[in-house]
């Protein structure tokens, strides 16, 4: 692992955190929390890529990638909060 490809994944994770959490929530995590979740999502993004059999190259597909993986990542990470809110009783 070098600094550059180090660098690289910690700037695309934060592009494809705050994309995501702007399509999710409408605003961003901060610049660390959307640098979790754009790593999160590069690798379930890569993951979901490879098993559908789809690829491609470049900057903007790496992005859009980690993009839609962080978006799955968000939404099952608010169904689980959401489920584990406590309800008021009826």
């Amino acid at each position: 692992m070098t600094v550059t490809w180090l660098i690289s994944w910690l700037i695309i994770g934060a592009i494809a955190g705050w994309l995501a959490g702007e399509v999710t929530k409408g605003s961003g995590f901060g610049l660390g929390g959307n640098i979790i979740v754009g790593i999160l999502g590069a690798v379930v993004g890569g993951w979901m890529a490879n098993t559908l059999g789809i690829g491609g190259g470049g900057l903007v597909w790496t992005i859009l990638i980690a993009m839609v993986g962080a978006i799955v990542v968000l939404t099952i990470f608010g169904l689980i909060a959401q489920s584990t809110r406590p309800h008021p009783p009826v």
